[in-house]
Formats: structure tokens, sequence, C-alpha cells
């Protein structure tokens, strides 16, 4: 295994140590925690908390910031925050309008956010939460029961953050969520795997000429495992089974995602992008919102995911383009 890094170990606190040092002009640390919340205040305005494992920087911590979230919890990697540390970013993030926990389907993140919620209600907090399901992949994998939440968590922050910028309530970003979360649908693939630093060995083997549709962002596993294609042909294999998820019809309006999984280079995944523009181009799709990077990511795993979202509503789009300031959008 070969890493920068110092002790295993500490791999989590000196992380967030150098995160907070570099973005210090946008937000901050709870100390003795895994806490990041924005210097940014919207006083009388709904906040947005989301987290999960670590291990997917620049998620969620890289989209705190004025217009996106107000904070995020940061577990250890690949394991769910606390409920004692979720319900602290709550308390720090609270600005008098509600809390929207934005939380991925993963078992122990549904679970801990869960019982986070309860005390805050228990404290006088107007509290709810919303779970994301965008993997198409496969349902009940592990640590899943029901799809994986992955990389569309992303346009939820995003479209939800614009909307509490603009000052709608709780009820109203929440209906919106709501709304959105069904026309998000997410697949990847991956050609090579990921190392937890305190394992030290990868979490799932591939041959040098193998990849393997569908793995999940843990290395959970995917649908099929094959000898490694070219970008056009995974870009087909990929689009097709989003064809069937999503039911599209030509003229439909469209956003969309290209996701590095963490070791992907910029190149490979701009080259990507230019196969999918052409094959959504043939099926007559309209896109109205692209987005190119490594956003939702697995430690050092190889591989890309592509997120489509079906945008019915004009003012997703909107909500799309609307300013912000944080580390990771860009």
């Amino acid at each position: 295994m070969k890493k920068i890094m110092n002790d295993p170990s500490n791999v989590l606190d000196e992380m967030l140590k150098g995160f907070t040092y570099a973005y210090e002009h946008l937000l901050q640390r709870i100390d003795g925690t895994g806490v990041i919340y924005r210097h940014f205040v919207d006083k009388g305005k709904v906040a947005l908390v989301s987290g999960g494992g670590s291990g997917h920087e620049p998620s969620h911590a890289g989209f705190v910031g004025q217009g996106m979230l107000s904070a995020a919890v940061c577990g250890e990697i690949f394991t769910s925050p606390t409920p004692d540390q979720i319900f602290e970013a709550i308390k720090k993030a609270d600005q008098g309008a509600g809390v929207l926990l934005i939380v991925k389907n993963y078992s122990g993140d549904v679970m801990n956010f869960e019982m986070a919620q309860e005390l805050a209600e228990m404290e006088g907090i107007q509290i709810k939460t919303l779970i994301i399901d965008d993997d198409i992949a496969v349902e009940d994998s592990t640590y899943t029961a029901g799809k994986r939440g992955v990389a569309g968590t992303i346009f939820v922050h995003k479209i939800l953050g614009a909307a509490a910028a603009t000052g709608l309530s709780i009820e109203e970003i929440k209906k919106i969520g709501d709304r959105l979360v069904p026309h998000i649908k997410t697949i990847g693939v991956a050609i090579s795997p990921a190392t937890v630093p305190e394992v030290g060995k990868p979490g799932f083997l591939l041959g040098e000429d193998e990849m393997e549709y569908g793995v999940g962002i843990h290395g959970e596993p995917g649908y099929r495992r094959e000898k490694i294609k070219t970008s056009n042909e995974i870009a087909k294999e990929l689009v097709t089974q989003l064809k069937a998820a999503c039911q599209w019809e030509k003229g439909q309006h469209y956003a969309v995602l290209v996701n590095g999984l963490g070791a992907t280079p910029l190149m490979e995944q701009y080259i990507f992008m230019n196969d999918v523009q052409n094959l959504l181009k043939e099926e007559g799709l309209i896109v109205d919102f692209k987005k190119v990077g490594s956003f939702m990511t697995s430690i050092d795993m190889e591989g890309i995911s592509l997120t489509l979202l079906k945008l019915v509503d004009d003012e997703w789009n909107h909500y799309l383009q609307f300013p912000v300031v944080t580390p990771a959008w860009g």
C-alpha cells in the first residue's frame, strides 16, 4: 500500500485539520469532532446538514458554504458518524427556521441520523430528513436496505441549498426534495478497487484487464464483471441502464453529472463526458446542465459514475445555476 499519510489510525483528524486550514476563510471545525460548519450565517433561513463516512472527499464537507450545506458530519472512513456528532452539527447549523438532514441510504447513516433527529426534536429544533437512493445498479447490497445513495446526492445539496438560500420554509424545501429524489439516477463502474488505510489492502480484487459495473462507493458488489472496454463502450452500457431506469422520451430536459471515483484523471472524465454527450444527443435529450469532476469518491478507486436528473421543474435548473461559495463546487 502506497499512500501519502502518517499514522493510518489518525487519517481523519489530520485530513480535517488540513482541510479546515486550507479553507479557513469559509468554514471551521467543532474541536474534537468531525463536524465542519460554514462561517456564513443565514439568520432565519433553513439550514442543510449532510454527512457520512469519510473517504468520499470532497463529499460532504467540500460542499459546506454559502448556497449549499450549513454543516457536514465526517465519520471515520466508510463508517457513519455517531448520533452525538450529528446532533452537534444540527445545533451549530440551526438558524431558527429548522434543519433539513440529507442522508445517503446506508443502514448505519439512516439509523444514526434518525437518532440525532430525535435528540434535536427533544431540544425543540424543527427538523426533517430526506433519504437519497439514486444508485440504480443493485438493491439490498452491503450496508444497504434498498438502493444506495451515491453521487446524485450532490445534485440534492445544490438544488435544496439554493432553495434554502432564497428563503423557502423547511416544509417547502422538503417538498421539493421529495419530488426531486425519484428523478435522480446514478450508475458507476470501477476499474480498480479502493484501499482503506487502516486495512492496508484493496476491498476487492480486479484483474489487470477487468472492470465491474455497478460497484458501490464502499466497494460493494456490482452487477457484472467483464474485460475492460473502451470509454465509448462503457458509456453505452451506463446510458442503456439509465434509459431503462428513467424511461425517458425524446425532447426531455436533463442535468448530467460525470463523477470520478477518486483516482480517475480529469482527462479520462472529459473523454467519457464526450461519449455520453454523443449518446444523449442520439437519444434526443436536451442537456440543460452538466458538470464533470470528482465529487463523490471512494478513496483511491479508479472508475467513474454517471448521474442523470430529469428536469421536470424549470426551477431545478435555476437552482443548479445558483451561485455558491464552497471549497468543492467550483
